[in-house]
């Protein structure tokens, strides 16, 4: 491992304490264009790495390498001293720069190539899970001598894994969800499926390369069972009501959004006024397929977005920040979860809101494939594994129809308010 560099303002957390809360970071070379930063949030403390080739031109390239050990220990994973960040940075520089490490072919290195050719929809989502989950546990074993062994036990301590929430402002310690009952159990290991996917992708991709010369120790290793269960959470249109007129101004159409279009949060994040048709009534956004949709909108959607794009030019946002740039990645979690408390409603997330939309379309009986083109799903299973015990059903009538009669509970005198 290469020398670490010293800075007398960020060797300890005592002289990091000293630094001002900023909006930029702190920044110290380690070496020729590439730079690691400590960026002093109001409640907490992040390292982040920069590079620039040398002799090239146009901006950094950065990335967040991980929480800054301020508060809690370092874990060498998402708690990180500055020793630590500077050599996870090197590994990024040399990620960054195009050059390969010196000597056998790791799972470091395959995660590295995946990500360089990686053409998801989800491509921050993806980076964070493998910086963050992956590459630590697994990054440094060489490719061709990783076991089935070692995967099925990072696998199964992901799923042991406390899932970790978003803190309150000012709060230092960090909030964790205990699996302690079966569901939170089906959740984590829901979760480690979706990481050990990730892996594998990542390694299939290797193998095809002719980087190794067998894929059997991740063939072996099998996904958790019965764990991807459906969440039927949907608001009704009270509760939809309800939340609206709770949320932040700021906040507030992005909320709307999502109700008027069954948007993903990010869809919206990235929406311009150029997508929005006001004489076809329709919003063109991803269709999660690589491709784009068009969103067929009502007469209240469309009329809500001519609001949104009033004043703008086309390439502006149609939803923006209060500070005026364009939402970023979970930025809505705090704001819906103030809204959700205001309502006085049960856990509200932003993509019940998406369930919202296709709820409220197969409560009216709208067709599964309607509702599937209307929500860009890939495959209308996944459209009737959400919705179709709304729709309107023969089988549901029959059933009602003739169950009908057995007279073995005693009509009552209360009644609930509405």
């Amino acid at each position: 491992m290469a020398r670490a560099v010293r800075d007398a303002k960020l060797d300890t957390r005592t002289a990091r304490q000293k630094l001002d809360v900023s909006s930029k970071p702190h920044w110290r070379v380690v070496i020729e264009g590439g730079h690691i930063g400590y960026y002093r949030g109001a409640r907490c403390g992040k390292w982040k790495a920069r590079f620039r080739a040398v002799g090239t031109k146009g901006g950094y390239k950065e990335t967040t390498l991980g929480e800054a050990d301020d508060v809690m220990d370092a874990n060498g994973e998402t708690i990180l001293s500055f020793a630590q960040a500077q050599e996870k940075a090197r590994a990024w520089f040399m990620a960054a720069s195009g050059v390969k490490r010196g000597g056998p072919y790791t799972v470091g290195d395959a995660l590295d190539d995946y990500l360089e050719g990686f053409e998801g929809k989800s491509v921050y989502q993806t980076r964070n899970r493998i910086d963050v989950l992956i590459r630590p546990a697994l990054g440094k074993i060489e490719l061709a001598k990783l076991t089935a062994d070692q995967i099925s036990k990072w696998h199964k301590e992901r799923a042991d894994l406390p899932a970790m929430l978003r803190t309150a402002k000012h709060q230092t310690d960090h909030n964790v969800r205990l699996t302690n009952t079966p569901d939170r159990v089906r959740r984590r290991r829901s979760t480690a499926n979706r990481d050990l996917t990730v892996l594998k992708a990542a390694l299939n991709a290797a193998f095809r390369a002719g980087k190794v010369g067998s894929d059997a120790a991740w063939r072996q290793v099998k996904p958790f069972k019965k764990v991807e269960g459906v969440r039927l959470r949907y608001l009704s249109d009270a509760e939809s009501r309800r939340l609206v007129n709770a949320a932040d101004p700021e906040f507030r159409p992005m909320i709307m959004a999502a109700l008027l279009t069954g948007a993903r949060y990010g869809d919206l994040c990235g929406a311009l006024v150029m997508d929005f048709d006001a004489a076809a009534g329709t919003l063109f956004l991803p269709d999660g397929k690589g491709g784009r949709r068009h969103v067929y909108l009502s007469d209240e959607g469309q009329a809500f977005l001519k609001q949104a794009a009033t004043g703008k030019t086309p390439d502006q946002h149609l939803f923006t920040h209060p500070s005026g740039r364009a939402w970023r990645a979970s930025e809505q979690a705090r704001p819906l979860d103030e809204a959700v408390q205001r309502a006085k409603l049960d856990r509200v997330t932003f993509h019940d809101l998406r369930r919202t939309y296709g709820a409220r379309l197969a409560l009216a009986g709208v067709p599964m494939a309607v509702i599937a083109e209307a929500m860009g799903h890939k495959d209308e299973r996944v459209t009737r594994r959400h919705y179709a015990h709304l729709s309107p059903s023969y089988v549901a009538d029959q059933v009602r129809q003739h169950s009908a009669g057995l007279k073995i509970v005693e009509a009552g005198n209360v009644a609930s308010l509405a």
